[in-house]
C-alpha cells in the first residue's frame, strides 16, 4: 500500500474449521449429482468424490467463502471499494486456513479547503458591432462559391484544383487523390505545395518533395516525406456573396425572420445578447472547478480516471458521428488520443469528489419533485411518457446517475452564487 495512491491491500485468512465445513458441504452436494463410473448416480463415496473433483470443490469453496469474509473485513475496517476487489494469492491447503489477498481502491481522504470565499476571473463576452460583423462574415464564408479563373496563373489566395500521386521516401504505400482544392499561401497548406503551385497554370505537372511535420493531424503522413507528381486541373477563386438585402433573404431561408441587412443585424445582436450571460456563467463555472482542483492536492482512484478517459473518448466519437463523420474511417491513433486525456480526466475526477464533499458539507440534496421535473422535461424532448421513461431509467440503473448529476449541478450553482466573479475585457491584439 502506498499513501500517495488510493490502492489498498488486505491479507486475510479464513479459519481452518470454516474451510473444512464448507469443503464437506460442497463435497456432499456434489456427491448427490456426480456421475462416477462404477457407481449409480448419487451413490459414489464422498471420499472418492473429494479426490476425483478436488479442484472443482476447492473452486466452489473459494467462491462461497471469500466474498463473505472479504465483505466482513471491509466492514470492520470501514473501507468502501470504488471497484470490485481483485482477489489473488489464494493459498488453499486441506486442514489449514484459507489465505488470500484482496486488492482494491478506495475514495481518498482529504480536508476541504476554503470553498466559500473563492474569486475567479473571466473574460468578458462581447456582443457589440464587432461581434455582429464577425458573425455576418462567417455566414458569408459559409455561403461562398468557387468560380473558375482563366487567363492567368495561380497566385496566393487562389484554390488550385489538383490530382496528385505520391510515393513515400524510402518505400511504402503510395498516396493518390483527385479533385483536391489546394489553398495557395494559406497557413494550413504545406509550404512545398504553395511554392510549387504558385504561378502554375491548368495542364501543368509539378514534381516535388514534401516533408510533413511530426505533429501533422493525419497520422498516416505525420513525420514522413513524400515525392509528389501533381497535375493542375484548374484554378478557382473564392467569391463571397455581396453584403446586401438579397444576401439577408438567402441567409434567412425558408424560416424567414428578416429580409434586410438591418433586420439581420438586429436579430444577430439579440441572439448574441441572449447567449452572452450563458457563456459567461459557463466560463465562471469552469473557472470555479479549476480553482477548487488547484487548491486541493490528493490522490484519485485509477479506476475512476480510466473511466473518465473512456467518457472523454466516447464524447469525441459522438461529436464526430454528429458531424456525419464515421469515426472508423478517421485516421486517428485512438490509443494515443485516449492517453492524452489522462491529465484532464484526473482533474475531472477530483472535481467530482470535491463537489460531492461540498454537497455533504452544505447539506445539498435533490428532492423527489426536482427528479420528477427532470424526467418530465426529458420525456417531453424524447416523445416518451414520463411513466415509461422513469421505468426505463430505473431498469437501466440510470435514475441514480440522474440524481447524482442534479445534485452536482445544484452544488455548482451554489458555488457560483457564493463566488466573487470578476470580469476582464479581452485585450485587442
Amino acid at each position: 500500500m502506498t499513501e500517495a495512491t488510493c490502492k489498498r491491500e488486505l491479507e486475510l485468512e479464513i479459519p481452518a474449521e470454516n474451510v473444512t465445513k464448507a469443503t464437506e458441504k460442497v463435497a456432499r452436494d456434489l456427491a448427490r449429482v456426480a456421475r462416477v463410473p462404477g457407481f449409480r448416480p448419487g451413490k459414489a463415496p464422498v471420499t472418492l468424490i473429494r479426490r476425483r473433483f478436488a479442484e472443482d470443490i476447492q473452486g466452489e469453496v473459494v467462491q462461497s467463502l471469500v466474498p463473505e469474509y472479504l465483505e466482513k473485513a471491509l466492514g470492520e475496517k470501514n473501507l468502501t471499494p470504488v471497484t470490485r476487489p481483485e482477489v489473488d494469492k489464494v493459498d488453499f491447503k486441506e486442514g489449514e486456513p484459507l489465505r488470500f489477498r484482496a486488492v482494491f481502491e478506495v475514495l481518498p481522504e482529504f480536508d476541504l479547503g476554503d470553498y466559500k470565499n473563492l474569486t475567479v476571473n473571466i473574460d468578458a463576452v462581447e456582443a457589440g458591432d464587432a461581434q455582429v460583423d464577425k458573425t455576418i462574415e462567417e455566414m458569408r464564408e459559409r455561403a461562398a462559391t468557387f468560380v473558375p479563373v482563366e487567363g492567368r496563373p495561380a497566385k496566393d489566395g487562389d484554390y488550385v484544383l489538383i490530382k496528385l500521386s505520391g510515393m513515400p521516401v524510402g518505400g511504402g504505400e503510395p498516396v493518390q487523390a483527385d479533385n483536391i482544392l489546394c489553398h495557395i499561401g494559406a497557413e494550413e497548406t504545406l509550404e512545398s505545395f504553395t511554392e510549387n503551385l504558385r504561378g502554375a497554370s491548368p495542364g501543368d505537372t509539378k514534381k516535388f518533395r514534401s516533408q510533413y511535420p511530426d505533429d501533422y493531424p493525419d497520422q498516416k503522413l505525420a513525420g514522413k516525406a513524400y515525392d509528389y507528381s501533381v497535375e493542375v486541373q484548374g484554378i478557382k477563386e473564392k467569391k463571397l456573396p455581396e453584403l446586401n438585402d438579397e444576401f439577408a433573404k438567402d441567409a434567412a431561408g425558408e424560416k424567414g425572420g428578416f429580409s434586410t441587412i438591418a433586420e439581420m443585424r438586429q436579430l444577430i445582436t439579440k441572439d448574441l445578447e441572449s447567449a452572452k450571460e450563458d457563456q459567461q456563467q459557463s466560463q465562471a463555472r469552469e473557472k470555479i472547478l479549476e480553482a477548487l482542483v488547484k487548491q486541493h492536492d490528493f490522490p484519485v482512484p485509477e479506476a475512476l480516471v480510466e473511466h473518465q478517459m473512456d467518457v472523454r473518448l466516447e464524447r469525441t466519437v459522438r461529436t464526430l458521428a454528429a458531424q456525419g463523420v464515421d469515426p472508423r474511417a478517421v485516421n486517428v491513433d485512438w490509443v494515443a488520443l485516449r492517453k492524452r486525456q489522462q491529465d484532464r480526466a484526473v482533474d475531472d475526477v477530483k472535481a467530482e469528489l470535491l463537489i460531492d464533499r461540498i454537497a455533504e458539507a452544505e447539506k445539498i440534496d435533490v428532492t423527489d419533485e426536482e427528479v420528477e421535473k427532470q424526467i418530465e422535461a426529458l420525456a417531453e424532448r424524447s416523445g416518451e411518457s414520463a411513466t415509461a421513461l422513469r421505468a426505463r431509467l430505473t431498469k437501466q440503473g440510470a435514475l441514480d446517475r440522474m440524481k447524482s448529476k442534479l445534485r452536482s449541478d445544484k452544488t455548482i450553482d451554489w458555488l457560483y452564487r457564493n463566488t466573487r466573479i470578476e470580469t476582464t475585457a479581452k485585450s485587442e491584439k
